[in-house]
């Protein structure tokens, strides 16, 4: 008998890589100070994982323009096809919460993270006791920078659909394939052990347990806020239709366990179809509304991403203003339009505005993604479930006419 292959996704790699890089750098730092040798080898060691780390980043820099510029494009040139108004609703409902849902967590997260945190703690003053240098750097500049990247898309897409341009959109959608493919193939396999690289020389530098504990928090909190705002959500959705809120939550459970346990809104749009028909949402507007939303609603991945985002901000001692934070959410309710169908896209698409408007440096890049996909689940699950809530109010309002 043949033994079937063992195969691990990304989110049982990232935690071994995070369990694994912890433990070498503890080991470096137990190495005693007479072991010249054996120091120089580790260090020699760490380097070549910076060497790696800093590389990997220029590339991750490099391609996330071209995840927009491939997936967003046709995404705007296919608004021109669709049922006309409800389609304008359900986008601009979907843009608004997922908004909302990024304003909910700064708000929660800047007032709760200073009585669970320490800001500063790994400010650049506290990495600086040991320095890990890469043997060589290389520079690999974007395309375009990400507000670039996003206007050229909007442009072009809104060109398509007003001139007919069929051979133009059918060219970014073939790119769009093109770049899927290169990050499903070098970026995202690649993503663990860039996190490993990251987690090791942090551990290597005596910070391992500040990033470790911190981490647990920022993704008990996370799961806290989006589960709050999935309820906010249906409030608002209940008193609109004039339904039971309570109710409608319970009807959308089996949808939200789903999520969370196979991380991607996409495959769970029949169960969520199904679970919003037993809130009495017209059939032919739950097939309607549900799979658009779960290409344009991405509240709980942004609930995710901000809390996460706000909660290393600190760490590192960088202040993110209100103004600014705006700034970011509307772009990033934008960029995530392109995640879909990409392992971790909202991630991903996320990752220049953090550099280009938050100011976020690699080190604070590669910190948030290793807390990001440590528990991936409740940001799919939340999208999902909050795409029945926005069903629930299109049924009420499109519901009666013809």
């Amino acid at each position: 008998m043949q033994l079937k292959k063992i195969k691990l996704g990304l989110f049982p790699k990232v935690v071994i890589a995070i369990a694994v890089g912890a433990v070498l750098g503890l080991v470096g730092k137990i190495i005693p100070e007479s072991s010249d040798w054996m120091n120089s080898g580790f260090d020699g060691f760490i380097r070549v994982l910076k060497t790696f780390n800093v590389l990997f980043a220029q590339l991750l820099k490099f391609s996330v323009p071209l995840l927009v510029l491939g997936l967003v494009t046709p995404a705007v040139a296919n608004l021109g096809k669709g049922a006309g108004k409800m389609l304008l609703f359900v986008i601009a409902v979907s843009y608004i919460s997922t908004v909302g849902g990024a304003l909910f967590s700064y708000t929660c997260a800047t007032n709760f993270f200073p009585h669970i945190l320490d800001v500063g703690e790994l400010s650049a003053e506290a990495l600086s006791e040991k320095e890990f240098a890469p043997f060589f750097e290389l520079k690999i500049p974007p395309v375009c920078d990400m507000m670039t990247a996003i206007v050229l898309s909007f442009v072009i897409g809104l060109g398509c659909i007003f001139l007919k341009a069929d051979s133009v959109k059918g060219w970014f959608e073939e790119f769009g394939e093109i770049v899927k493919w290169f990050i499903e193939s070098a970026i995202i396999p690649l993503l663990p052990i860039y996190i490993f690289t990251m987690i090791c020389e942090m551990s290597a530098k005596g910070v391992i347990d500040v990033v470790l504990g911190t981490g647990a928090k920022v993704i008990g909190t996370g799961v806290v806020l989006s589960i709050l705002y999935l309820v906010l959500q249906y409030l608002i959705a209940g008193l609109i239709a004039r339904k039971n809120p309570l109710r409608l939550i319970y009807n959308i459970l089996p949808a939200y366990l789903t999520g969370f346990s196979i991380c991607s809104s996409a495959a769970v749009i029949p169960v969520t179809t199904k679970c919003t028909l037993k809130s009495g949402v017209n059939e032919d507007i739950a097939n309607f509304v549900i799979p658009i939303c779960s290409n344009t609603h991405m509240c709980g991945s942004t609930i995710k991403l901000v809390t996460t985002s706000v909660a290393v901000a600190y760490m590192f001692g960088v202040d993110i203003p209100l103004a600014l934070f705006v700034n970011f959410a509307l772009m990033q309710a934008i960029a995530a339009v392109s995640s879909p169908g990409v392992m971790g896209g909202v991630l991903m698409a996320s990752v220049g505005l953090l550099g280009s408007i938050l100011g976020f440096s690699a080190e604070m890049t590669a910190l948030l993604m290793a807390i990001y996909l440590a528990l991936d689940g409740y940001g799919p699950a939340c999208n999902v479930s909050g795409d029945g809530a926005i069903a629930i109010v299109m049924d009420r309002i499109f519901g009666k006419k013809e």
